[in-house]
């Protein structure tokens, strides 16, 4: 079939088979197509294959981002495609990697792109596969040739690597005396200068990216590459929230559950477009913890500097680890 003449065909450069159950593509494999390890090696093709796998199962242990997934899987195949063809000597047309991150606050994107950063240099794209985040601050400044400066500082300190620009569109007010049009000329150039030396990715919201990409000419034509990222579900913000519990040796009464998926849907329905998703879940985390804490201190006698050892000791490890119903507040 011609899913079996593509496998082989990887194993020709140590890739193995990229097709895997439910549409999602199985870890690539440092063999060749027979199993026997006698093709050429992941080396040869400038590759760190294990590493690759590691980062791929990284991103697909993340909560939620199904699509997202999907979007890396997919461009990993494609960079690995023309690695194949590179070896037989085709001719791999250019594509642009930068890319626009489209999605609201707190739904993975600076994550996604550090990955990405890692990913790049594991295939050999990149050499150092760092990522750099700014934002208009970091790249705009109040006097005219200022901003080409701190955009080339900051592009530099990012050559080799992911150029993060967190809030893009701010660079694009279009107001008398700003100088964000500076910045985005400035930064198309190094990208076309340096075009094999540094990726960049701009992310925002998704309207408002669209009217960043209108305000320049050259944006649209660098930037063909476009991952929306969704809001979390209330079931993934528990997930996420269950997940700093366990990172801080906390952990939940039983049956609370339920009320802390409300307790979501209620911070979402508050905060409207302003909602921060895994960031909103941080700041509740916090809050709770903060709450928690409050209440094993509410003794009164707790503090009577006499007791106060004493009084330490009655703590059992479980009642400082557990967050109860009366902490969601």
């Amino acid at each position: 079939s011609a899913m079996d003449r593509y496998n082989s065909s990887m194993g020709d450069i140590g890739l193995g088979g990229l097709s895997g159950a439910s549409g999602m593509p199985k870890p690539v494999s440092a063999t060749n197509s027979s199993g026997s390890g006698s093709g050429s090696s992941s080396a040869d093709a400038g590759l760190n294959l294990k590493e690759i796998n590691d980062i791929l199962r990284d991103v697909d242990d993340l909560i939620g981002l199904g699509a997202v997934k999907k979007e890396i899987h997919d461009m990993v195949n494609l960079l690995l495609v023309q690695k194949l063809r590179e070896k037989r000597g085709l001719k791999s047309p250019y594509i642009s990697r930068h890319l626009v991150f489209t999605g609201n606050p707190g739904t993975g994107k600076t994550t996604i792109a550090r990955y990405l950063g890692k990913i790049y240099k594991s295939l050999g794209i990149l050499p150092k596969g760092q990522m750099i985040e700014t934002d208009r601050a970091g790249l705009v400044a109040g006097y005219m040739g200022q901003t080409a400066e701190k955009v080339q500082e900051v592009a530099g300190n990012a050559m080799g690597g992911i150029l993060f620009i967190d809030e893009a569109y701010t660079l694009a007010m279009n107001k008398e005396g700003d100088f964000g049009q500076e910045a985005i000329d400035t930064l198309l150039k190094i990208m076309e200068d340096h075009r094999d030396e540094l990726i960049v990715i701009v992310a925002g919201y998704t309207d408002r990216m669209d009217e960043f990409l209108d305000s320049n000419p050259g944006l649209r034509s660098r930037f063909s590459k476009y991952i929306a990222f969704e809001d979390y579900s209330n079931e993934e913000l528990l997930q996420i929230f269950k997940g700093y519990c366990s990172e801080q040796d906390y952990h939940l009464e039983q049956g609370i559950e339920i009320k802390l998926i409300e307790k979501f849907a209620e911070l979402r329905h508050a905060e409207g477009d302003n909602f921060g998703n895994a960031r909103t879940v941080r700041n509740y985390f916090e809050r709770v913890i903060s709450n928690q804490a409050n209440r094993i201190m509410s003794g009164g006698s707790i503090m009577d500097p006499g007791a106060f050892g004493q009084a330490f000791g009655d703590f059992t490890g479980d009642m400082l680890m557990t967050i109860t119903n009366e902490d969601l507040t």
